[in-house]
């Protein structure tokens, strides 16, 4: 009998390889490995070293392992961490966890190690953290570069045809000599463009290429471009996700309205501001026997979007919408956010809706969701609410029609909500949001407060009220939740308010508890007087970020004890898994097929990316308002304004402007008369001569002298000082 070849016989099997399986040998051994002893440790074969090889590779791209010299170590083990860098612009930095229950790491500027704003970085960490102070790290490894392309100026052309470039981006403290990938780009000095980094040249100096010219740098689009680059902010959806969004229906069917609740002939209205194209929510306030009933219809996004799919997918990336002055970039394409689910009037949409009864003070009793039908019978505006309602102007009034009753009915009810939010302590900071207004050329003509009433705030205590309903009605049912939470403020810095209150105020003392009842008491203690500035800015600066979160940790500044955002799930993804979490409940409720619910570990990471692009969303909103104040100030050099002290440091103070809505800073190397030194503990600062002070909250006159759109800085020097806002000889002495 002819005998079998040697490469016929059977292989012995082999335990599967895996990341998991590499990361549990790790923490079983408890010491580094190299692929040696790995292989062996393992009883692998030869012919397994390249499958080991690759996923040491991923492990250590993902952060989980270290790579030292021949072996490979437990990141955690070694005191590493991995999380985005974000970088201020004095230079040094903070890591921001993957794993959100760690608190930010500080890195200092020499221990960056070439690692840029927005990167995925491992952090060492080199010191703990103490009261007060973050732990402290240095970047041992760049994982990821958080931007493939930088947005750059372009200074010069040089002798070689290679062109002298500089990151818009000012927390980029290096220049790029970058060559054309295509020669009809044709830059000139001053514009701005798309460069791909290469190889680092020096300590000054990189290496790149100019891939797209976006156009001149005084132009609000090509900033607005610039910013969206900057922050990674996607601008184009993939053909999968448009393709999906395409196939969807004009309009609802029949089908669809199964198994909903027809509402369809109750008179629901939107309200929102006039320039609004999508419309999520809906409301409706009825009389009851004992007091209200309030109806929040929110658009069914998740009936159109299945968890998974391509729009989900994307929608999952954006995390949410993203708002400019001239432009948006939604979560969800056009078609969606301004057809399918968009309310709007005279026509019949999807709604997830909550039905709220509250007694004669406006306190929810009960309440209940569920899917219904709706059609919308008016699409307001603030302006006409504010006109009809709050004025009571004739007109206006006749132009609502008969839905009048019903938004005076809504007034009185929200009037009673958001007392009832004061009673219980929510803190309300009635600070002014600027608004951008564009002349026919597209070039901003004027920065100021946005218009804003109690129509505006009508809205808002109704879609609180629901968020906090839904949150309940999951919580009660010890079901998963993705919460909205807001941690305590910094104790030492609310602290620090009151000692500064109480040494020119005896009536103020320090209370036991910093709790928001505390808080919100402060406030209007100080409403109206010249102590509100302080007080505010103070407290402002004092709260902490609020964050996404499957454990209930409660909100500080809305003083709830459960939260979750449920109304806007056209901007906000966080919105549509809530959904997803309130249809399964309701699914698991009424024995219908059974629904799964998310894993903890899921929801984790969910709430972890959420609030990571909630904080690109809003650092990208900060940065072009500063680059558009900017533009708009660049031609008032040499002119004088009226301000008062918003900000104070050890190297000047920030003024903010009152003519039109502008900061900038006085430097204390402009100021002649005297050498100032700051007094952190008072928030001032103080002449060592002849004791003259600058003070939070202090009028004062000021005359711009520069204006750099490459640092986003205004300077001004100092013309003339009005009174201080509180009698500050106390704290001098």
């Amino acid at each position: 009998m002819a005998k079998k070849k040697k490469g016929n016989q059977p292989r012995p099997s082999t335990p599967p390889l895996s990341k998991a399986a590499l990361l549990k040998l790790f923490k079983q051994v408890k010491r580094p490995l190299s692929r040696a002893e790995i292989i062996r440790q393992l009883k692998l074969k030869k012919r397994d070293k390249s499958v080991v090889r690759e996923l040491l590779q991923e492990l250590v791209r993902d952060g989980k392992l270290i790579r030292i010299r021949r072996a490979f170590g437990l990141a955690e083990a070694m005191r590493c961490v991995t999380g985005r860098l974000e970088i201020q612009r004095q230079g040094f930095g903070f890591v921001v966890p993957e794993d959100g229950r760690r608190n930010d790491i500080f890195v200092n500027q020499r221990d960056l190690n070439d690692a840029w704003h927005g990167d995925k970085v491992v952090v060492s960490v080199i010191g703990e953290a103490r009261r007060g102070r973050n732990a402290e790290g240095r970047i041992v490894r760049i994982l990821e570069r958080g931007r493939k392309v930088l947005p750059v100026k372009i200074f010069k052309k040089m002798s070689g045809g290679d062109w002298l470039c500089r990151p818009s981006d000012p927390r980029l403290g290096f220049g790029i000599i970058a060559k054309l990938k295509d020669p009809a780009l044709a830059p000139r000095p001053g514009d701005v463009a798309l460069c791909a980094p290469g190889d680092k040249i020096d300590a000054t100096m990189w290496e790149g290429e100019i891939t797209r010219v976006l156009g001149p740098e005084t132009d609000v689009s090509v900033q607005e471009a610039l910013v969206k680059s900057n922050h990674n902010i996607r601008t184009r959806f993939p053909s999968g996700s448009l393709n999906q969004a395409e196939a969807l229906p004009p309009e609802p069917s029949e089908n669809d309205f199964k198994g909903r609740r027809d509402l369809s002939g109750l008179a629901f209205v939107t309200i929102d501001g006039a320039t609004a194209r999508d419309f999520d929510d809906a409301i409706l306030v009825e009389r009851s026997r004992k007091g209200y009933r309030l109806w929040v219809a929110i658009a069914d996004v998740a009936h159109y979007v299945p968890e998974g799919s391509s729009l989900d997918r994307e929608a999952l990336e954006r995390g949410n919408s993203y708002y400019f002055p001239r432009s948006v970039e939604p979560m969800f394409p056009v078609r969606l956010s301004n057809g399918l689910c968009s309310l709007n009037p005279d026509v019949k949409r999807l709604t997830m809706v909550v039905r709220m009864d509250t007694n004669a003070q406006g306190e929810t009793v009960k309440a209940d969701v569920f899917p219904a039908v709706i059609r919308s019978h008016a699409r307001l505006t603030y302006t006409q609410v504010k006109e009809a309602v709050l004025d009571k102007d004739p007109a206006a009034r006749k132009r609502v029609g008969p839905v009048l009753p019903m938004l005076e009915l809504a007034e009185e009810l929200a009037r009673k909500i958001n007392l009832l939010r004061q009673r219980r302590g929510s803190v309300d900071f009635d600070l002014p949001e600027p608004e951008i207004f564009f002349d026919a050329q597209g070039d901003a003509a004027d920065i100021r407060p946005k218009a804003r009433t109690f129509a505006n705030q009508i809205i808002e205590e109704f879609m609180i009220a629901a968020n906090e309903a839904v949150a309940r009605f999951l919580e009660e049912r010890e079901l998963p939740c993705l919460f909205r939470i807001h941690p305590p403020a910094d104790e030492e810095k609310l602290k620090n308010l009151f000692r500064l209150l109480s040494r020119t105020d005896k009536s103020v003392t320090m209370p036991k508890e910093m709790t928001p009842k505390q808080l919100q008491m402060l406030v209007a203690s100080v409403r109206g007087t010249g102590k509100e500035y302080i007080v505010s800015r103070m407290l402002l600066r004092s709260m902490k970020q609020a964050k996404y979160s499957p454990e209930n940790e409660g909100h500080f500044g809305l003083a709830s004890d459960a939260y979750a955002h449920f109304t806007s799930p056209i901007r906000r993804y966080a919105d549509l898994v809530v959904h997803r979490l309130v249809k399964a409940a309701l699914a698991a409720g009424e024995g219908g097929a059974p629904q799964p619910f998310p894993g903890r570990k899921k929801l984790f990471n969910v709430a972890g990316h959420l609030s990571g692009r909630e904080r690109v969303a809003m650092d990208a909103e900060r940065e072009i308002l500063k680059r558009v104040t900017v533009l708009f100030m660049r031609d008032k050099i040499g002119e004088a304004f009226n301000g008062v002290i918003s900000h104070i440091t050890d190297y000047g103070f920030y003024v903010e402007l009152k003519e039109v809505m502008a900061e900038g800073m006085v430097r204390l190397s402009s100021m002649e008369d005297d050498y100032y030194t700051y007094w952190p503990q008072r928030e001032m600062l103080v002449g060592e001569r002849t004791g003259r002070a600058f003070t939070l909250g202090q009028p004062v006159e000021v005359v711009l002298d520069d204006v750099s759109l490459e640092r986003l800085e205004l300077n001004f020097s100092l013309k003339s000082v009005v009174a201080a806002s509180m009698d500050y000889k106390d704290l001098i002495e």
